[in-house]
């Protein structure tokens, strides 16, 4: 295939490894996927069941595409139309698409990084499979962790600490564990859920240093001056879409690649799909969108020019796994009410369950469920189709039958 017409892809993870697989499937031509991890392609989702011990790295592996370059792509020549890389190769493309996912949020805290611009000894992202197994080979039974960040990534790091073994304390500046997927009574059994595992959270509390002794992190300072002793930080202070290849290349970028319907970006030869990508405003930073973007993409790409992405009602769920019982939530669209909305909310304090859905004139809105999750699909289904609800009462129906999914 000449390089005019060569589909290539920078990025193997989800939505890279999954639009190579359509296009497959869609008869269109091999595309050439360019990754720079030395691992197999792999499910980021689940790297906290990989540190927890309960999955082996090669159980989360993607389908290997048949095309994958393992290299670094360094810079963007649009006028060649080709790909500079790191071990001095040049890449040529027809259509280039941008799966460069997201970068971990580093917080600006004293002590974080040394000279050379690297994190001290016991100090750790949590985004690629390398964070994962260093952080799995540093943990074990009595170490001491400090999580910082409470949001879903925090969250399911600490757990999978706690369940090592871990002396787990976790850093969160809101005031509630994952403030923006949850409602205050579900952050509350999130919290319970962390606490019964020995977790020790810490809300509304901001990190100042991290104190290093030989290069190696001894303690985590808080504002207020307490200080965590820590022979593990762990940082879980969200993502950033990783946008540097196209600003370089002069793209339009605002948080993210700006994408059309047709996820193309500000040059026609360009598209972009997944953490990457901002579409009609929204980074959305989750699976499922990513895969709904490389679907679209890949449709339009194996010749259906009336394909297009109309953006992604996505649906938040998280499984915390371990010796006893799983701990299931799930959340979608507006789990706050406005004034006027209805509210039903049902809750089972012995059995630790949590259901609670938004009504807005006639329409479902949002919800939030924790723990016995069958109904989560029939609900997320009810959300998803944006129509009124029929008038005979299959709210509560749907809120208690757990046959729904």
């Amino acid at each position: 295939m000449t390089s005019n017409t060569r589909v290539v892809v920078i990025g193997a993870g989800l939505a890279g490894v999954r639009l190579a697989r359509r296009l497959g499937e869609l008869g269109a031509p091999p595309a050439l996927l360019v990754g720079e991890e030395e691992h197999a392609p792999y499910n980021r989702v689940l790297l906290a069941e990989v540190l927890a011990g309960r999955y082996a790295p090669e159980v989360i592996a993607l389908p290997r595409p048949a095309g994958l370059l393992r290299t670094r792509v360094t810079a963007i020549d649009r006028a060649a139309r080709t790909l500079a890389c790191a071990d001095g190769t040049s890449i040529g493309y027809g259509t280039l698409v941008l799966a460069t996912g997201s970068n971990p949020v580093l917080p600006p805290l004293r002590g974080l990084f040394g000279p050379d611009h690297r994190l001290p000894e016991g100090v750790h992202a949590f985004r690629t499979m390398d964070d994962c197994l260093r952080l799995a080979r540093a943990v074990r039974p009595g170490v001491r962790a400090v999580v910082i960040g409470g949001g879903l990534l925090g969250v399911s790091a600490a757990r999978a600490l706690a369940v090592r073994g871990a002396q787990v304390m976790l850093a969160q500046q809101a005031e509630r564990l994952m403030e923006r997927q949850l409602d205050p009574d579900a952050s509350r059994l999130v919290l319970r859920h962390l606490t019964d595992l020995g977790v020790e959270v810490h809300t509304e509390c901001r990190v100042r240093d991290v104190r290093c002794v030989g290069g190696t992190v001894r303690s985590v300072e808080l504002a207020d001056g307490y200080a965590l002793d820590a022979d593990l930080v762990v940082l879980a202070c969200g993502v950033r879409p990783r946008t540097g290849l196209a600003e370089q290349a002069g793209l339009a970028v605002r948080k993210g690649v700006l994408v059309d319907d047709a996820l193309r970006t500000s040059d026609p030869h360009i598209h972009a799909v997944g953490d990457c990508a901002q579409h009609d405003g929204t980074v959305y930073g989750l699976a499922a969108p990513a895969l709904e973007q490389a679907d679209a993409l890949a449709a339009l790409l194996a010749g259906d020019m009336r394909a297009r992405y109309g953006g992604t009602r996505s649906l938040t769920r998280l499984t915390l796994t371990g010796p006893d019982s799983p701990f299931d939530l799930a959340a979608f669209g507006e789990t706050e009410p406005r004034p006027g909305d209805d509210v039903v909310r049902l809750a089972d304090a012995t059995r630790g369950t949590y259901r609670k859905v938004v009504v807005r004139d006639d329409r479902l809105v949002g919800g939030v469920l924790v723990g016995e999750l069958g109904t989560v699909g029939a609900l997320a289904r009810a959300w998803e189709g944006a129509e009124p609800l029929p008038d005979d009462g299959p709210l509560l129906h749907l809120l208690t039958n757990d046959g729904g999914s």
